[in-house]
């Protein structure tokens, strides 16, 4: 293993701008200096570039100083460093700002002629403000426990993937087919950064969501503790409700299988439907199957769902309707479709838990085959569509083309791994961190690394 038996320190890129203010709460050592309070950072126009020059105001007093530099804690137990107006919710339906406090360094980089702020800390630390802005404190002890194995599982994983090599971005249909538009985003392989702060990574917003001792304790008791598979550190993916069942790896993400990220039902009785099937799919995604994620109970849902994401009620079977169009302005939009008057939207794939993974658009101007999933769900919605677990009703029927299209889908997400509702039902239904894990990641196994 590549950690030699010692916790890591991981590199969080947390916004993007012309200008960064930030409010050190304590003392921080820039080069020979020490600064505290409110200090606002620019780059000046005439340096711009990888040995540009960056000003700064902290209080009364100007500077001026190169980049990269890394504003570092005179004690990093007790110094916190608050960064103002963070996006969080990138391009989702409750994106807004945040002031967001932080442990350990700021390191400031030029990025695209604009400042990158990275947060630099210890792996452990960052866990607990995952855990604690993936979902509410309050959830089961067990549920945290599991969350945070499979948080940190996944990004070693990221770390080793990396080191290796790592993967593309994204990646499109090989043959350039006009009529494919076929795309997959993975996380990015930042230049600059080990992992980013919001939800294209994973959610993480400081000491503002580390409040609650419980997370920490969960983190702690877990510590260096990983799922692995043929003695790889998993890539243990999760979203926010499966709808019933989870998706395998390779109908989302790149075409390799991960025998521990498979189709398999998330609880209730009976064999799983063949969902790759039309008819099935539509039978289960329409139904209301039995499911430890099929649940209205508030008391849980509030100890996994922020305030924002309670926001969104019918995350289990939900329900959409697109004007004719609504549909051709977010078919250009969001990738740059132009077909005409849209006459049908027909699944040609779906994957094992009934999510479609490749789409044909038929227009009065021609027809284009769209995937993956989120690809799909992109193009679909201001946003994102909750998933693309979903049957299509043109409106009215049999009009050429309809007026509109009504999508009744499942599930809030891609579907892989962990399904963060059904997990925490399982943890208030008693269910240990052990039993949770390895009914998500099946074949799995649980190890210490350090």
């Amino acid at each position: 293993m590549m950690w030699n038996n010692q916790e890591p320190e991981i590199a969080v890129g947390l916004l993007r701008a012309p200008e960064i203010q930030v409010t050190l709460h304590g003392s921080y050592r820039l080069n020979e200096e020490l600064l505290s309070g409110r200090v606002t950072f620019h780059m000046d126009k005439e340096h711009k570039g990888a040995g540009g020059l960056l000003s700064y105001r902290a209080g009364q007093k100007t500077g001026e100083t190169a980049l990269p530099l890394t504003l570092v804690p005179v004690n990093y137990d007790q110094e916190v460093v608050e960064v103002h107006q963070i996006t969080i919710g990138i391009d989702f339906h409750w994106q807004r700002k945040e002031d967001q406090r932080f442990r350990g360094s700021l390191r400031l980089v030029e990025e695209g002629g604009q400042l990158r702020a990275i947060n630099v800390l210890k792996l452990e630390d960052y866990l607990v403000s995952v855990i604690s802005s993936e979902m509410k404190a309050t959830a089961s002890a067990e549920f945290l426990k599991a969350h945070a194995i499979m948080s940190r599982s996944w990004l070693l994983a990221q770390l080793q993937k990396a080191a290796e090599g790592g993967n593309a971005a994204g990646a499109a249909d090989p043959d350039n087919n006009p009529e494919r538009h076929i795309r997959w985003y993975d996380r990015e392989d930042h230049a600059l950064f080990d992992v980013c702060a919001d939800d294209h990574c994973q959610r993480y917003q400081g000491l503002t969501r580390a409040t609650e001792p419980r997370v920490e304790a969960a983190v702690r008791e877990t510590s260096g503790q990983v799922l692995l598979y043929n003695d790889r550190v998993c890539d243990a993916r999760f979203s926010k409700c499966c709808g019933g069942t989870t998706e395998s790896f390779e109908e989302v993400w790149e075409p390799i299988p991960h025998p521990y990220l498979g189709s398999w039902r998330d609880g209730g009785q009976g064999d799983l439907p063949n969902l790759r099937e039309e008819e099935q799919a539509a039978a289960w995604i329409l139904g209301q199957p039995e499911a430890w994620c099929r649940t209205s109970d508030r008391e849980v849902l509030a100890q996994v769902l922020n305030d924002y994401d309670q926001e969104t009620q019918d995350f289990f079977r939900w329900e959409v309707v697109l004007s004719q169009q609504e549909l051709q302005r977010l078919l250009k939009k969001k990738i740059g479709l132009e077909l005409g008057a849209i006459q049908s939207l027909r699944p040609l794939k779906r994957g094992g838990s009934g999510r479609i993974s490749e789409l044909e658009i038929t227009g009065t101007q021609g027809r284009c085959v769209v995937g993956k999933e989120l690809e799909i769900r992109k193009a679909l919605s201001p946003s994102h569509l909750y998933s693309s677990a979903f049957v299509v009703e043109a409106q009215p029927a049999g009009a050429v083309p309809p007026e509109s299209f009504r999508l009744r889908g499942a599930g809030w997400g891609h579907g892989v791994g962990l399904c963060q509702i059904g997990a925490a039902v399982m943890g208030a239904a008693g269910k240990d961190h052990t039993q949770i894990l390895l009914h998500y990641f099946r074949g799995a196994a649980l190890k210490k690394l350090y």
